[in-house]
């Protein structure tokens, strides 16, 4: 079983100006003492999310100096390996998980999105390597968001699988510590990521010990 970070931050292209702006938050969460980032793109251009993804793996190699930064490529399966990331994540309108398996073997991670306690017991039968659950709180980061889970839904998924679990949506330095109290083993941050990266990473790392 995998070990996630307690701090998962989103890299979301429509948060930022442009590629370099992205490269720039990127550089500062992981300055910071990220050391997990999921890329997510939902614009559909398959030509410049791999660019603006090999960009981001060759930004974080060079600043690594030893310290590994575990990349997700968000949604496709694809591009994970074609940008050479070390896992993808899918929601339950992408790829079915066994499916995304096959195509990036046994080694990678793979995380899938659930909303409801049904879909996390379906998705604790697959391969899928941890389970997100949300949103958990109010979330501006999706334009039809799904129903909040609160943290009432947080406990329910974490009695229902044994698989590590991400809570995301709504997530901030504000409420991170009781998602982990609630029984999240990781919390996923877009909003409050921004416009100060560096700053803001420090915070939740210091807040979720």
């Amino acid at each position: 079983m995998i070990s996630l970070p307690r701090f998962y931050p989103i890299l979301d292209t429509s948060c930022f100006s442009g590629t370099e702006a992205l490269l720039e938050a990127a550089q500062q969460l992981l300055e910071a003492g990220a050391r997990m980032l999921q890329y997510r793109n939902k614009s559909g251009d398959a030509a410049r999310m791999l660019v603006e993804a090999r960009e981001l793996r060759q930004r974080l190699l060079y600043l690594e100096s030893g310290t590994h930064c575990t990349l997700i490529m968000n949604d496709r399966a694809d591009l994970c390996l074609a940008a050479d990331f070390e896992g993808v994540h899918v929601g339950q309108d992408d790829l079915l998980p066994e499916s995304v398996r096959k195509i990036v073997g046994p080694d990678r991670w793979l995380g899938v999105s659930t909303h409801n306690a049904m879909q996390v017991i379906e998705a604790e039968k697959t391969s899928a390597d941890y389970i997100a659950i949300g949103p958990v709180f109010g979330t501006v980061s999706k334009a039809k968001p799904d129903p909040v889970v609160g943290l009432d839904g947080l406990r329910e998924a974490r009695r229902l699988t044994r698989k590590p679990l991400v809570a995301i949506g709504g997530i901030t330095r504000a409420n991170c510590r009781s998602v982990i109290d609630a029984g999240a083993d990781s919390v996923a941050v877009i909003s409050d990521l921004i416009p100060h990266p560096r700053k803001s990473a420090a915070e939740f790392l210091r807040i979720l010990g």
